[in-house]
């Protein structure tokens, strides 16, 4: 068997930590961690994470892939208003949420700051913000739904699906309209003024439309139809995932500002599930149906760093 250096012509670095600025290909042994890794560009792939200590469905979410957190939902017995943070590793129960629903939705881009809002039972308009510790009820929407997305932060985020409400830290405003009417949809964007929702029912939809502050200006549509699927990123570098209406309930789609490419399927299918991400390159799914699930998983894509298997 040729050797590393016959086919490279040079031997395996060996450093005590990883390079600051590898380049695609490059390969290294690590004394500190005894390990061979290398630098690879990856077209992205999902991960098994921590799992939910609750599995449920009709959730919220809401932060990143190592910072997120999920609220509220509906297990087999019924809907609960615990509220679990994930730290990239496990999920820690934390406390609940003032009032227990589900079908509803959340911003925020960390577990230490989001806002809860709307859901079932009975279209509510409660929304609740959360400090890192506490839920505290704050001014509800003017118009209660449940099935909807949201994208932003704790101090400015925007509701979508059964019509648009920007929020700006104390007041939710009605805006704009989508101009595809639709619920169940997925959407994402780091602020009330950049934002992007895709899917959804009415009946199924591939509709994706961006937000630009003012109005929703439709764009091009997801490669697969869905509902009750999964979206993280923001309006320029977004991630769609799972949904029911596809052949799996697994396609994950990536968007890059202009057009949506399908990439690697996840591991488990699913529909009804939290999400979190801030790009399209890191991202979280957990929870969801069928079957009440617990099962977490993370996705990774672009320049990374990897630890290869030598034993």
């Amino acid at each position: 068997m040729a050797t590393y250096k016959e086919i490279h012509g040079t031997n395996i670095e060996v450093v005590s930590s990883d390079p600051s600025n590898p380049v695609e290909g490059q390969v290294w042994y690590n004394t500190t961690s005894n390990s061979v890794k290398g630098f690879l560009v990856s077209a992205g792939s999902w991960a098994t994470g921590g799992d939910l200590g609750t599995g449920r469905y009709h959730l919220g979410g809401a932060g990143t892939q190592t910072s997120a957190l999920g609220f509220g939902g509906m297990t087999d017995p019924g809907v609960v208003a615990l509220t679990e943070k994930y730290n990239g590793t496990a999920w820690t129960e934390v406390n609940d949420l003032n009032t227990a629903r589900y079908i509803l939705a959340g911003a925020g881009t960390t577990n230490t700051a989001a806002l809860a809002f709307g859901g079932n039972p009975g279209s509510l308009a409660i929304t609740e913000n959360w400090n890192g510790t506490n839920w505290t009820e704050v001014n509800d929407l003017n118009t209660g739904r449940a099935g909807a997305s949201g994208a932003g932060t704790n101090t400015a985020a925007l509701a979508f699906g059964d019509g648009t409400e920007s929020w700006n830290g104390t007041n939710w405003t009605a805006v704009n309209d989508f101009n595809t009417a639709r619920t169940y949809l997925a959407g994402c964007g780091a602020t009330n003024t950049a934002a992007l929702a895709f899917g959804g029912q009415n009946p199924i939809k591939a509709n994706t439309e961006l937000w630009n502050g003012t109005n929703w200006t439709e764009v091009n549509d997801l490669n697969s139809a869905r509902y009750g699927l999964g979206g993280a990123g923001t309006n320029t570098a977004a991630l769609a995932f799972g949904g029911t209406g596809t052949p799996n309930g697994a396609v994950t789609e990536s968007w890059n500002g202009t057009n949506w490419t399908e990439l690697n399927d996840m591991s488990t299918g699913r529909y009804f599930f939290g999400g979190a991400g801030a790009s399209n390159t890191s991202a979280l799914a957990f929870g969801g149906n069928p079957g009440s699930l617990a099962i977490t998983e993370e996705w990774n894509s672009g320049p990374m760093t990897v630890s290869f298997d030598v034993s």
